[in-house]
């Protein structure tokens, strides 16, 4: 699917909205249930609270080094120092539309200058390279499909320009799919594997790091809930993070290439936005253009058509259709519910193509 023109922002079941956790970001949302975690070693220390406590120390003091503050021209948020060559690693929604910054250690000194490598908004990160990597600490990212729900995490960034701050929490949950709507400097992403988090996430801690007990950095907080039932209050313990695996995947591509190549996320073939029906509620993605050549097309999609559903999951909005894609495989192959123009409804088999990171 190509990056839909319009859409509607969904909410999960119990009303909760989600914030940016940069200091100068708009209401997201996230749906989606968790999946099983994988299998992990504990890291968790034994020897009661004083052993407890003496990790988390040694934990903040290994990491903390490698956390810094990025400011631009409308707002700052936090990123990951990830080698010594300068990159360093942050969501793209802390950069918006800046191509400059000026970034911070956690050890002071003077804001040094940095420049914009490649941003990759489909997942929400970004890499960004100082001009003088003098003294650096590159974190260590650690396994996160090793991850299991329950495991001590503590979250590290610049939360309301509080340099070098920390919570600690759970992995409360995996495997969630988080939609974030689109904002002025902030295109929108659809995150797979998140990971859900107790730690308290905060305005600022955006692009920071989520570590585990052994000093690994598991993930990068993106997101923290609000609920709309409240007027917008907060809505303690609820915070999202992109898998350290997926963030290396992208760092990895940017870094060696400049841009990514392989989004592993599927795709249609088609350009859609949402369509709303007689009593004012999303009906279905309709097609306003299909990609020549591809799945969409030779699968007997044309433009009018509206897609009800993808692998017998309703897709009542653009952003519903790309959390159902982002949890496909290119080359696989999906059946797609249509009402066509005349009323008539069919289902097709679509071959998946391979959504562009352009």
């Amino acid at each position: 699917m190509e990056r839909p023109r319009a859409h509607l922002a969904l909410l999960t079941a119990v009303a909760v909205a989600l914030t940016g956790c940069s200091a100068d970001l708009g209401t997201r949302s996230a749906s989606g249930p968790a999946t099983p975690a994988a299998t992990a070693s504990p890291t968790s220390p034994a020897g009661g609270p004083a052993a407890l406590e003496a990790a988390y120390e040694r934990v903040i003091g290994e990491v903390l080094p490698s956390i810094v503050q990025i400011n631009t021209r409308t707002g700052l948020g936090s990123g990951v120092v990830y080698d010594s060559a300068g990159h360093i690693v942050t969501n793209a929604h802390v950069i918006g539309e800046a191509r400059e910054f000026e970034v911070t250690l956690a050890s002071g000194g003077a804001p040094r200058p940095a420049r914009l490598v490649e941003s990759f908004t489909l997942g929400d990160l970004a890499v960004i390279k100082v001009d003088d990597p003098t003294g650096l600490a590159p974190a260590t990212f650690g396994d996160s499909g090793r991850l299991r729900v329950g495991q001590i995490v503590l979250a590290m960034g610049n939360p309301l320009g509080l340099s070098g701050s920390v919570t600690n929490g759970i992995v409360s949950a995996l495997g969630r799919t988080v939609s974030e709507p689109q904002t002025q400097g902030s295109p929108g992403a659809t995150i797979t594997n998140a990971i859900q988090t107790s730690a308290a996430i905060n305005p600022g801690n955006s692009g920071g790091a989520l570590v585990n007990l052994a000093g690994e950095v598991i993930g990068i907080p993106t997101l923290a809930a609000t609920n709309p039932e409240l007027g917008g209050g907060a809505a303690p313990g609820i915070g999202f993070a992109i898998p350290s695996d997926t963030v290396t995947d992208i760092a990895d591509q940017i870094i060696k290439g400049g841009k990514v190549t392989n989004t592993r996320r599927a795709a249609l073939g088609v350009a859609v936005q949402t369509v709303v029906g007689a009593q004012g509620r999303p009906v279905g993605v309709g097609v306003m253009r299909v990609t020549p050549g591809g799945g969409a097309e030779r699968a007997g999609i044309e433009p009018g058509d509206v897609i009800v559903s993808v692998g017998g999951t309703e897709t009542p909005t653009t952003q519903a259709l790309s959390e159902v894609l982002a949890t496909l495989t290119p080359g696989k192959e999906a059946e797609v519910g249509l009402l066509r123009p005349d009323g008539s409804t069919s289902t097709v088999t679509v071959t998946l193509g391979e959504l562009s990171g352009e």
